[in-house]
């Protein structure tokens, strides 16, 4: 009997994963439903092309939609909800226009949950892949105040944000990869179709050339005739790197790494400083419990280190401390954003606070991915312009000395 991955989530929002036993992926639907469970994902474990085929689908499916997406839904719903529109006619309305197809379902789903009396922001936690928890929260706090459109238009503002930062630092990252690529491609050029052309004038030579020529010769044989090592070699390595900081030694060994490499370890500190600022903020000022803000900050903060951070600040107010205490005994934010927590805490303006060091931040981390550009850049064509000129002159150099020799 075929088997069946899946994922449902129960009636109190907890999301559970296994393998079932069904007759047909439909069956094995009805199985999980009968439960009480509501179906997230569903996948055979085999079955040849059509099982593969399926496997995709369900890959992007948990991907869900981009942030692009997400932003954009929230920016027209924002928009219908303060023009008076009720909610249930503008996420109809949205979804109708909805390209993505996948995305367009989860609309319709949310619609119908809605129109069945759900809270908007239950309707949306259904779907945790594709609504954060930090956009649920701010959701749900607006349900509370009764201003769901300031909301989502606030929500659309840190979205925004988001997706400019994320392109940011991609953009800074496009010449020096660029660079990269042509720099190895160069090297391998040279090496199995420039060098192998010179090797027959050594040929009975081998004496008169100078070691780095003769290291170049043998590196450049192994590359023809052992390219399917070096590629399977370089997969290994790759997907061994990926696997390895997917786990929890090698993740918080990556997590520190990167805040130690020099080019970028201001650049990354000046991110993680302003994600949980902008998150802390935003909640703060939404009216989110300080706890469910700091858990929230945690999970978003995209490094090891600053997790443990935010959450040994959980744990601190849990026990009656103040935020700014437990920060001061970590090395991982500037004495002075500490001192100004501090500040806007005694003064009951935390979220205007955090507020106002997100944007200082955010200014200087793309100052810092300007900087990091800049220096980048010249250091990349350096590099390729020794390698460059290290193997043009080990060819050439053996010819100077033969001719030489002949004169």
């Amino acid at each position: 009997m075929p088997t069946y991955k899946y994922e449902i989530q129960d009636s109190s929002g907890h999301i559970t994963t296994g393998v079932t036993e069904a007759v047909s992926q439909q069956q094995a639907t009805v199985q999980l439903r009968s439960l009480g469970a509501y179906v997230l994902n569903i996948a055979p474990t085999s079955g040849g092309a059509m099982g593969i085929l399926k496997q995709v689908r369900q890959f992007k499916v948990e991907f869900g939609p981009g942030l692009k997406s997400v932003l954009s839904f929230t920016s027209q719903l924002g928009v219908m909800i303060k023009a008076g529109i009720n909610i249930r006619s503008a996420i109809g309305g949205i979804a109708s226009q909805e390209e993505n197809k996948k995305f367009r379902e989860i609309l319709e789903e949310i619609k119908n949950d809605v129109e069945s009396g759900k809270p908007f922001s239950d309707a949306l936690g259904k779907h945790p892949k594709v609504f954060s928890p930090l956009y649920i929260n701010m959701v749900r706090a607006s349900e509370l105040s009764g201003n769901l459109g300031h909301m989502l238009e606030r929500i659309g503002i840190y979205l925004n944000q988001q997706i400019e930062t994320r392109s940011m630092i991609r953009g800074a990252m496009v010449y020096p990869a660029i660079i990269g690529v042509m720099a190895i491609a160069t090297t391998i050029f040279l090496l199995t179709f420039v060098l192998p052309r010179f090797t027959t004038l050594f040929a009975g030579k081998e004496a008169l050339l100078p070691k780095p020529t003769m290291a170049l010769i043998a590196i450049s044989s192994f590359l023809r005739n052992f390219w399917y090592i070096v590629l399977g070699m370089l997969t290994v390595g790759i997907g061994a790197f990926f696997h390895a900081i997917r786990t929890p030694v090698g993740q918080e060994y990556w997590d520190r790494l990167k805040l130690r490499i020099p080019l970028f370890r201001r650049m990354l500190r000046a991110l993680y400083i302003t994600r949980g600022m902008h998150t802390m903020s935003e909640l703060i000022s939404a009216g989110v419990p300080m706890l469910e803000t700091l858990s929230i900050t945690a999970e978003v903060s995209g490094n090891l280190l600053y997790k443990r951070m935010w959450m040994s600040v959980h744990e601190g107010v849990k026990e009656g401390d103040k935020v700014a205490n437990p920060l001061s005994s970590q090395n991982l934010l500037p004495r002075n954003v500490v001192q100004m927590i501090a500040s806007g805490e005694e003064s009951g303006k935390l979220g205007e606070v955090m507020r106002d060091i997100a944007e200082f931040y955010s200014k200087e981390l793309r100052n810092t991915i300007k900087a990091v550009t800049a220096m980048i850049e010249p250091l990349m064509i350096v590099i390729m312009g020794v390698l460059v000129g290290f193997i043009a002159m080990s060819i050439i150099l053996p010819i100077f000395k033969m001719s030489s020799l002949v004169k």
